[in-house]
Formats: structure tokens, C-alpha cells, sequence
């Protein structure tokens, strides 16, 4: 991983060295810590402007180099637009593009200079770790295997100081703030990661670091998952020679004996189909089809480090799905730990039966107040909906709500697809109690449907998330392959929700 900007926040005070950059609302305004700084300026900031075609336009940039009349090195003065109308998403997605403006010029070291015309102190210092958030996940790149070239410019990591006149409430939001950043970038690395690293004991061992925040965690290995009878789950591990495990992760922060929220995650490490192999052309991003355990590994990280108030579980199936002599095979029928008979008819429907298994041991060991499943489960979803919202189905209409809210609010939409027991009949068979697949028609729909016959009446959602995971289009704040996408929804979900 590539050096990650280092944020501070430090008092408000006039800054004469380095980079300073100014913070303008639309007509060029400036707060008056910014317009002292700038009094000095030969010519003044209007003409700079001017020349430069500069209006304080949302995103837009004036830079200025060794400015006359200032003893800084820098000046940029980033366009806000109508500061008071941003929201939390805007204010992240500033912070993102001034990550990339500083990063293009090189700069290592930046004053960022807070007040705002528009905004009392108060909101302005919020703003400020919004956009620090923003300047932090921008600066994430998965460079761990590319070897430095001795012509390369070795990268320092930008270090950005914002200046706050209440200081003390910047880093109090950031706190938050960067434990999730840090659990949104946790989720990238662990989808970018190449399967020959990470295979599912070496993932296991990864959710075993979060111990030091005081997570606790059970690997289950694959003769005690045998022992469960998770028949469903070890088909699909059975044709690799890497063992499958079943991670736990427990997060005791609420009120002693409270139901506790389980999240539930997909993880195939890697996925050829199987017997059913899928076509060469783009195999190479089934890599990524562990993107629903890697949120919720993700989201377990920033539950802890920002200490919530909430009993929360963390469950993610870990396995490969490969197609050597010994893997499971079209005409099969398996038995899941809920005693449930499987017909495969498709060896690339292999991520709900991982599922299956994890979610009747989730509710049934842990008995949560509800359940949402996370996983890159099928193609469909990604026609549906393409890379903009994951598919949400359930049957509960309150959930549904507050998920659907939380999407608009943490910038990572869900869109409602439906469920009902008249798709059950597209996964009916007469050679066992539910088919694999109901083939092309409705496929998201009756993957959702499968997994649904397993919840045991806990109230559950599935979100489809094979077209937001990784692979979509760059972001102010996603300049790479994995998106990390998850993280920020279920922790905005648990937030503003459930925490006392």
C-alpha cells in the first residue's frame, strides 16, 4: 500500500511558509483569516483570479507559485462553491480532489486555512475532517508488488495540516472518521490483494489482527465446521487444496445481553466457477469475489477503533472454488447445517451455498436482533443496476428504510429489488428441497430468494454487491480497482440507529 496522506489539525493562526491553501466560496469569497493572508498580495487576489479565470466554482483551483508579497512557497486557493448548500458527501469529495491537486504538484506538505465565509466555526471545523477523510481515502493506492524504478521519484506521503479555529472539535469528528476511512481502506487492500496471497487461512489470519482493538475472534477450521455438518459450505471448498475457514468476529460495545447486529459476509478468495469454469476473458477479478466478507471484516475494524456503542458479530465464510478431481459437480445434492437438501445445477452458484451455511450458524449460535448478508453474487445485479447501487432484497420493510437512508446519507446507494414466494418456484426441483439456480431470469432475484430459506425467520437483508465492490468507474475518493464498498453504509446504518 502506497503511503497514505497523514492528516493534523492545528489552531488557526496566519501560516507564512510552504503550501498554504485557501478555502473560497463562490465569487471568490473568503473568510477573514484567509483575507488577512492575502491582503499581502501583489496585485491582490482578484486580479490573480481574474487572469486565471478563477470564480470559486465548486472543485475549481487558482495556483499560485511563489506568490509576491507572501513568504509562502504556495499558494491555492480551492473552490467551495455555495459552502453553506454542501453536504457530507460534497465535503468528502473536496477533500479527495484536493488530495489529487496537491498530489499532481508534488507538494508534501500543506496548511489548509478553514474558515469560511459561509460558515460559523463550529461547521467549518466538521467540514474540515469531512474533507480530511475525503484527502485520506483519495491517497490510497495498491502498489505492494510493483518494484521502484530508480528514475522514479521515491513518494513521500502529503502531510496536510488543517487549520481550525476550534480545533479540538476537528479531531473529534476525525476520530470517527478515521476509523472508518481506515476500515473502508482495510476492505480495498484485502479485495485487491492477488489470490496467491491471500487464500482463506491467510485471510483468517488478517481478521485475527483485529484482536488489538479488542475484537474478539474464533477461526473455525474445516474438521469443526464438519463437525457443524456445514455441508453446503465444504462442497464448494473441496475441489482446493486450501483449507476453508469460517471467521467470527465479536464486538462487545453495547448493553450486556442485548441482541447483537449480525453482518454476514461472502468470501471466495477466488472463484473459477468450478466444474461449470467460467470463460478466461476477466476471471482474473474473481480475486475480488471475497468483496462481501472483506466489508464486513472492514466494517468490524472501524466498529472497534471508533469504540460503538453496540453489540455487533462479524461471520464470513472463507473459501476457493476450484475445479480439481475432488470438487463438487453439476447433478450433486448437498445437505446445509440447517438440513436443507441442495441440487447444484451450476458449480458457479457456489457464493450462496458459502452463505447458506454462515448465515443458519450465525442465527442460530448468536440469535441476532436481524442479519444483512453482503456478497458479489451474481452477474445480474450488475446488468440491473450497473456500478452505482448494490441490490438490496428483503422482506423487512423497516430495514429496508433505514438502509436505504443510510446509503443516501454515506454515499453508497442501495436500490430495493423485490422478493416475494412466487420466485421461490423458479428454485424449486423435484430431486431435492431447493435447486442452486433458477437460471437466467430473475437471477439476482432467486439467488436473494435462496439465501432468504436460511434465515430462519431472523428478520434479514441481502445486499448484491458484484457491481459496487470493485471495477467501477474512479471517484473523487477511489482512484483504484476496489471500492471498499460497505463499510461506510453499515456503519452509517449502525450509527444512526442503533448506538445508545
Amino acid at each position: 500500500m502506497a503511503q497514505l496522506t497523514k492528516v493534523s489539525f492545528v489552531k488557526m493562526s496566519k501560516p507564512s511558509e510552504g503550501t498554504v491553501v485557501l478555502l473560497a466560496g463562490e465569487g471568490l469569497t473568503l473568510g477573514a483569516a484567509a483575507g488577512e493572508l492575502v491582503a499581502d498580495l501583489s496585485g491582490g487576489l482578484e486580479r490573480a483570479a481574474t487572469v486565471g479565470g478563477f470564480t470559486g466554482k465548486k472543485g475549481t483551483s487558482l495556483d499560485l507559485i511563489a506568490p509576491a508579497g507572501l513568504t509562502a512557497d504556495r499558494l491555492v486557493v480551492f473552490g467551495l462553491g455555495k459552502a453553506a448548500e454542501l453536504g457530507e458527501e460534497d465535503w468528502i469529495g473536496l477533500g479527495g480532489k484536493l488530495q489529487a491537486l496537491l498530489a499532481r504538484c508534488k507538494v508534501e506538505a500543506a496548511t489548509v486555512v478553514t474558515d469560511m465565509a459561509d460558515l460559523d466555526e463550529a461547521a467549518a471545523s466538521v467540514a474540515a475532517a469531512r474533507m480530511a477523510m475525503g484527502a485520506r481515502l483519495a491517497s490510497y493506492v495498491f502498489d505492494s508488488y510493483k518494484t521502484p524504478k530508480a528514475e522514479d521519484d521515491a513518494p513521500k506521503a502529503l502531510k496536510i495540516a488543517f487549520a481550525c479555529a476550534e480545533s479540538k472539535a476537528a479531531k473529534k469528528a476525525w476520530a470517527d472518521l478515521e476509523a472508518v476511512s481506515d476500515g473502508v481502506l482495510l476492505a480495498r487492500e484485502l479485495v485487491n490483494l492477488p489470490p496467491n496471497a491471500l487464500g482463506p487461512v491467510e485471510f483468517a489470519d488478517r481478521v485475527r489482527e483485529m484482536e488489538k482493538l479488542g475484537v474478539e475472534v474464533e477461526i473455525l477450521t474445516e474438521k469443526e465446521m464438519g463437525k457443524l455438518k456445514m455441508g453446503a459450505l465444504l462442497a464448494v471448498a473441496q475441489g482446493s487444496v486450501r483449507p476453508p475457514r469460517l471467521a467470527v468476529m465479536k464486538w462487545n460495545g453495547g448493553k450486556k445481553g442485548e441482541a447483537p447486529l449480525a453482518f454476514v459476509g461472502k468470501g471466495v478468495v477466488f472463484d473459477t466457477g468450478g466444474i461449470s469454469i467460467k470463460p478466461g476473458a476477466g476471471m482474473e477479478d474473481m480475486k475480488g469475489d471475497m468483496g462481501g466478507a472483506a466489508a464486513v471484516t472492514g466494517l468490524m475494524h472501524a466498529l472497534a477503533a471508533r469504540k460503538a456503542r453496540v453489540n455487533a458479530i462479524g461471520v464470513i465464510g472463507v473459501v476457493e472454488n476450484m475445479p480439481d478431481g475432488n470438487a463438487y459437480r453439476p447433478g450433486d445434492i448437498l445437505t446445509a447445517m440447517s438440513g436443507t437438501t441442495i441440487e447444484v445445477l451450476n458449480t458457479d452458484a457456489e457464493g450462496r451455498l458459502v452463505l447458506a451455511d454462515a448465515l443458519w450458524y450465525t442465527q442460530d449460535r448468536f440469535k441476532p436482533a436481524f442479519m444483512i448478508d453482503l456478497a458479489t453474487l451474481t452477474g445480474a445485479v450488475l446488468i440491473a443496476l450497473g456500478h452505482l447501487n448494490a441490490g438490496m432484497f428483503t422482506e423487512d420493510d423497516a430495514l429496508a428504510e433505514k438502509l436505504t437512508a443510510a446509503g443516501k446519507a454515506s454515499g453508497e446507494p442501495v436500490w430495493r429489488l423485490p422478493v416475494s414466494k412466487d420466485y421461490d418456484k423458479l428454485i424449486d426441483t423435484p430431486n431435492a428441497d431447493v435447486k442452486n439456480t433458477g437460471g437466467r431470469t430473475a437471477g439476482s432475484i432467486t439467488a436473494a430468494q435462496f439465501l432468504l430459506r436460511f434465515s430462519n425467520g431472523v428478520p434479514h437483508v441481502h445486499l448484491d454487491i458484484a457491481g459496487t465492490a470493485f471495477g467501477g468507474a474512479k471517484t473523487d475518493i477511489n482512484p483504484g480497482w476496489a471500492s471498499g464498498y460497505g463499510v461506510r453504509l453499515l456503519d452509517r446504518l449502525v450509527a444512526d440507529n442503533y448506538e445508545g
